[in-house]
């Protein structure tokens, strides 16, 4: 079988075909094989689809071959690190056949997004809050585009990009064609393709909720202080690339910071790190220089890295949902991946909820008798004090009470045995004035 045979039946242009034959796409997956020739007619689509199963490739097809006959298109997407991966996945196929495109993102100068948008690019791919500053610049235009496509828009709405969302939408014209890509289908994404799109053919390839099937999963039921014992077991155990997610990105950052502690190679991946930074821990990661990257659930739809062989939820995710897109990270295009959650007695019913949208019950394991041993100075549960204490840390020796400020005085209370003010602690006396004779 040729290369390129596996695409040959679904109307792409032959000089596509040769750039796909090129970089050894062999067999479309089926998501690609059931929306190219949809998208390719024209048509609206809503495609729905897990994680990993190369939805970017299954609208990009499409979108080039619009741009070969001059049409412009238009790519949404909620993260940055999202953004630079559609990019990159457009300029391996457009590249090579002349066909410009542009990335807009926030934390990246605008002078480099100007120089793009002069190029006149036919594809333009951004967050939806970097495109609504170029709109307000006037440095963008959206009255050309035939295609637009909205890529894992649960996502976008989850992160509250709804009212960005809508004001997009509102400068488009009205004649174009609309492709949607998201993992769920929830009733923002309904009135979406109600409102904008027109008979859209929907696209299923696994019910809503579906993990990955060679993706085998456990969790362990631990309290939170023994979480960080039970991370240093594994990764000692296994010795693979090892995607870390935190719920909050201080988590990130503390638990980052402690794996380095313990000598592994760990980059943090987070809304607190520059660009830049993000750039460098995803590299990293992908090119082995790390071993381990600890990120939030910015990560959970915008990493797509080969190989990586195991995905430990830290702390289970804020929505059931999530935790499909989370384990997604590993077993992508049909390879094999592990997935470990860590969760604490309290929350139950969270794994509950996980469960009953991935319709299986996730294996319970039993916590190893012989964790580490506590390390105060490795992943520790809380960090110091910063705030500002209103008395000093420790009460004076022979009182109950903590030692006032200067300037206060107690009268009386349980912890003084008189009501006299402590000396050294009551008013002190008004200073004579430095005109008065003594």
């Amino acid at each position: 079988m040729s290369p390129i045979s596996g695409f040959q039946n679904l109307g792409i242009a032959p000089n596509i075909l040769g750039v796909l034959g090129k970089l050894n796409f062999t067999t479309p997956t089926p998501i690609q094989a059931r929306s190219i020739p949809t998208g390719l007619e024209g048509k609206d689509l809503v495609g729905i689809a897990q994680t990993g199963t190369g939805k970017t490739l299954a609208f990009a097809i499409p979108m080039i071959q619009a741009a070969l006959r001059g049409e412009k298109g238009l790519v949404v997407v909620p993260t940055r690190e999202l953004a630079l991966q559609v990019y990159e996945a457009f300029g391996k196929v457009g590249g090579a056949l002349g066909v410009k495109g542009a990335v807009l993102i926030g934390g990246e100068p605008i002078g480099r997004q100007l120089q793009q948008l002069r190029r006149n690019p036919q594809i333009v791919i951004g967050t939806p809050g970097r495109i609504i500053d170029h709109l307000e610049q006037r440095t963008l235009s959206l009255g050309a585009v035939k295609i637009l496509v909205l890529d894992e828009a649960d996502r976008m709405f989850d992160m509250g990009f709804a009212p960005q969302l809508a004001r997009i939408l509102a400068v488009l014209p009205v004649a174009r064609q609309t492709m949607l890509f998201s993992a769920t289908m929830p009733e923002d994404i309904v009135r979406i393709a109600r409102a904008h799109m027109k008979l859209p053919v929907r696209v299923e390839i696994a019910p809503q909720g579906t993990a990955a099937e060679k993706v085998s999963q456990e969790v362990f039921f631990i309290e939170k202080r023994d979480k960080s014992r039970l991370l240093e077991k594994i990764l000692a155990e296994r010795k693979g690339s090892t995607l870390i997610f935190a719920r909050m990105k201080f988590g990130a950052k503390r638990i980052a910071a402690g794996l380095r502690a313990l000598g592994y190679r760990a980059a943090e991946l987070h809304s607190n790190r520059s660009l830049g930074q993000r750039k460098e821990a995803l590299e990293g990661f992908r090119n082995g220089r790390y071993r381990i990257l600890v990120a939030t659930d910015i990560a959970a739809r915008g990493i797509d890295v080969k190989g990586i062989e195991l995905v430990v939820n830290y702390d289970l995710p804020a929505s059931a949902e999530d935790y499909v897109h989370r384990i997604g990270r590993t077993g992508r295009m049909g390879g094999v991946g592990h997935a470990i959650s860590f969760a604490t007695p309290n929350e139950k019913g969270d794994v509950r909820s996980i469960e009953r949208l991935i319709r299986a019950t996730l294996p319970l394991s039993r916590l190893p008798a012989d964790l580490p041993p506590p390390r105060a100075d490795v992943i520790p549960d809380r960090g110091p004090f910063r705030g500002r204490r209103p008395f000093p840390r420790s009460p004076r020796p022979g009182f109950s009470s903590p030692v006032p400020r200067h300037g206060h005085s107690y009268s009386s209370g349980p912890g003084y045995p008189s009501s006299r003010p402590r000396p050294g602690f009551g008013r002190r006396p008004p200073r004579p004035h430095r005109f008065s004779r003594r």
